[in-house]
């Protein structure tokens, strides 16, 4: 039978063959006008990708034609198994009002995973240059039928099989091949075509057959289901392409089938001119929501879910940085979920001072037993029972938005899930991932560190985010409107939700459009202290800096903010009131005050010649941490006042000293052990104590209004006698440093 049929095919070639005049020269045939390509393609519902799709054809002036939309799907799972048969239904019923437009080109594409990279009239001319009447795209892998791999014809190079997704021929033989179509609407549309395009009888080139091929160099379409190592993006002028290595071409349709729609995800960041080196991102302010145009009374209700899931340091700040979001505070309503007792005391605060502030405000607290995933689909959950409920605002506890205009630029942006990127200080450690492992565990795009480090500005379609983002409530009532988005397997609950997010064809983004704000590190921190925060100068410096440090501390250096009272003891701002206070407040915690005895176990010999009533940084583990503070914020001071002079930031004595008419008043005169002495007041002179000071005997030069935070650097040898002046009433604190000794 196979035999019969290749001698029919073979006997029709000839004729055909010696019907063309051997002596005619071929003409070049007239490239055909764009306004004869028409773009039909199906889709029922607009999903994200169906926009993406309508953007990229608009962006080239294709006319598209959408059939179905509305319509019930009813064509199974193409993501997991056969079906699609309705498109080629849909795709039939059009084509009979067409089946005569002899000039006419049909583009039939598939549309939420698909985009265009080049225009119509690129598109006819490679569609011209295929000769042939109906052209289908092709990939190197065959589905559904692997059975059918040794009935397609053979080839030289490309790829072998076909595929459904991308089809192009003049209107009466793309009719002809549907018109063909008796199947349900769950049959498998690749496998009807694919029985087809094998029939060699429909194949060949020959006037009485369909006249068809597969396009197998990707010069129009590029499937990226098992190429996604073939493609690369080109970047050129104005527009970015997608190249396709293996044949060289520029494919002007891309295709994200089976696996590779994050891939197409990523591409999409790109092409055709989402984002470009000359423009940067061209497309971030399309659809955005102006909220300066709307009254206050206005703006949409947010409810914000706080996630406190492990000890986190900095959390009362966190709790200051919710509260001076640049937002109406009577539009915000607090869900906070706290699953550790230790914070339960800030929360407490927080809520005293500030329960009436917002709109609402609700904790869920350890007590309740509610695993992490449990608790964010309780929050999530409260704005889709709200109809006024506009935005859900989600926030871990490590999130540090320094930006006060974060929420309002997240709601301009007017995307269904967008988040703000922050990153750990000085690591490219983020809230997002740029690609997913075969796994569905995080991966790195060629992207990635560019947009971490903000060398690429924009709006980036992401497979996974964490730690803060914002939802439409909208889309929690419809696209996901199942109540159970964070709990899935044994993903833990943000991988679950991102991964639910995906499969429902709602697209995450991600903005680096402003600096938003970081994340705090919380792997390492204890809260054995009684001040843990201040044991963060490594984990976290800059939350460490800018809650201890001084705030005019930089104005050293800027407007040389420091005072000289006597000759070389200079006299400068370094710790904020909280540093001061917590110091104080760990010192006394521990309790354990030497006395001011000479026998000091403590100390090398044993002996100390002018003691003071103290408690040793060593002893409350802080030694390291105060070395590190030594070198970070005082070393440069020193530098500074003392030109030339490169310490090595290294001191033996680190101590806190406790001053009382009762147990130790002054300290008689003497020369420190050090090249040079820093002395931080961590009290008020005349609030907290009477008194108190320091006289230099070589000068006859005393200081006797130390200020809070303020430091003394002096040099502590030879020149520098000094002494404790007498504390007359209360309790004064200083923390001393012998450095370089």
């Amino acid at each position: 039978m196979e035999y019969l049929k290749f001698c029919f095919v073979f006997s029709c070639w000839l004729k055909f063959a010696n019907s063309v005049s051997s002596t005619e020269t071929p003409q070049a045939p007239a490239p055909i006008p764009k306004e004869k390509l028409l773009v039909l393609t199906v889709a029922t519902e607009e999903t994200d990708g169906f926009h993406r799709f309508m953007k990229s054809a608009s962006y080239f002036n294709y006319t598209v034609k959408v059939l179905g939309m509305g319509e019930a799907w009813k064509g199974g799972d193409v993501g997991r198994s056969i079906g699609g048969g309705q498109k080629v239904r849909l795709l039939k019923e059009a084509m009979e009002a067409l089946a005569d437009q002899e000039d006419l080109v049909v583009l039939s594409v598939d549309s939420y995973d698909l985009i265009f990279a080049g225009g119509p009239e690129e598109i006819l001319r490679k569609f011209q240059q295929a000769n042939h009447k109906v052209l289908f795209a092709a990939e190197g892998l065959i589905w559904p039928d692997k059975r059918l791999a040794d009935k397609y014809p053979s080839i030289r190079s490309g790829k072998r099989y076909l595929n459904s997704g991308g089809i192009i021929g003049y209107a009466p033989y793309i009719n002809r091949v549907v018109s063909q179509w008796n199947l349900h609407d769950n049959d498998d549309d690749q496998l009807f075509y694919t029985k087809i395009y094998l029939d060699p009888l429909q194949r060949v080139s020959i006037p009485e057959t369909l006249n068809m091929t597969l396009d197998h160099k990707c010069q129009i379409f590029q499937n990226l289901n098992g190429a996604v190592d073939e493609v690369l993006l080109k970047f050129g002028t104005g527009r970015v392409r997608v190249r396709n290595t293996v044949y060289d071409s520029l494919p002007v349709v891309v295709h994200g089938n089976g696996n590779t729609k994050m891939y197409l995800n990523y591409l999409a960041n790109y092409v055709p001119n989402a984002w470009t080196y000359e423009n940067g991102c061209s497309l971030c302010d399309d659809d955005i929501v102006d909220l300066s145009q709307l009254k206050v009374s206005e703006y949409p209700n947010v409810l914000v879910g706080v996630f406190i899931e492990q000890p986190t340091p900095f959390l009362p700040e966190f709790f200051q940085r919710l509260l001076t979001l640049d937002y109406p505070k009577d539009k915000l309503n607090l869900f906070i979920h706290n699953n550790e007792v230790y914070h339960e005391k800030h929360i407490q605060k927080f809520w005293e001072e500030n329960r009436n502030v917002f709109g609402s405000f609700k904790v869920v607290g350890p007590e309740e037993n509610l695993s992490q995933g449990e608790a964010r689909n309780m929050g999530m959950d409260l704005c889709r029972k709200d109809a006024t409920c506009g935005y859900y605002f989600s926030m871990d506890s490590d999130v540090m938005l320094t930006n006060r205009q974060t929420l309002k630029l997240l709601i301009e942006q007017n995307r269904k899930i967008i988040g703000p990127l922050v990153t750990r200080h000085s690591k490219l450690w983020s809230n997002f991932w740029g690609a997913l492992s075969l796994d569905g565990y995080y991966a790195r795009s060629e992207d990635y560190v560019d947009i971490v480090q903000r060398k690429r500005v924009g709006v980036w379609n992401i497979p996974y985010m964490a730690h803060v983002y914002l939802v439409k409530g909208s889309v929690l009532r419809n696209e996901l409107k199942e109540r159970n988005y964070f709990v899935l397997e044994k993903l833990d609950p943000d991988m679950a939700f991102c991964r639910n997010s995906r499969e429902m064809g709602v697209f995450m983004y991600i903005t680096n459009r402003h600096d938003f704000g970081r994340l705090i590190s919380t792997a390492n921190y204890n809260i054995s202290h009684y001040n843990n925060d201040l044991w963060q100068i490594f984990e976290n410096p800059v939350d460490w800096k800018e809650k201890y440090i001084h705030p005019n501390y930089t104005r050293i250096f800027t407007e040389n903010h420091m005072e000289e009272p006597c000759p070389d003891v200079f006299w400068f701002p370094v710790f904020s009131e909280k540093a001061c206070d917590e110091i104080v407040g760990e010192m006394e915690h521990y309790g354990s005050w030497s006395g001011g005895r000479h026998e000091d176990k403590r100390i090398s010999g044993g002996y100390e010649t002018v003691p003071t009533d103290d408690i040793h940084m060593k002893q409350i583990g802080f030694d390291k941490e105060w070395l590190h503070f030594i070198r970070e914020f005082i070393s440069p001071v020193t530098l500074k006042v003392f030109s030339g002079y490169y310490t090595k930031g290294y001191a033996v004595m680190n101590f806190v000293v406790k001053y009382t008419p009762e147990r130790q008043a002054y300290l008689r005169p003497h020369h420190d052990s050090s090249t040079f002495t820093i002395n931080i007041a961590l009290n008020n002179k005349d609030r907290d104590f009477e008194g108190g000071g320091c006289r230099f005997h070589r000068y006859n030069c005393s200081i006797s209004s130390p200020r809070k935070g303020w430091s003394f650097m002096h040099p502590g040898r030879l020149t520098h006698l000094h002494e404790g002046l007498p504390t007359t009433n209360g309790t004064r604190y200083i923390a001393v440093s012998f450095i370089d000794p």
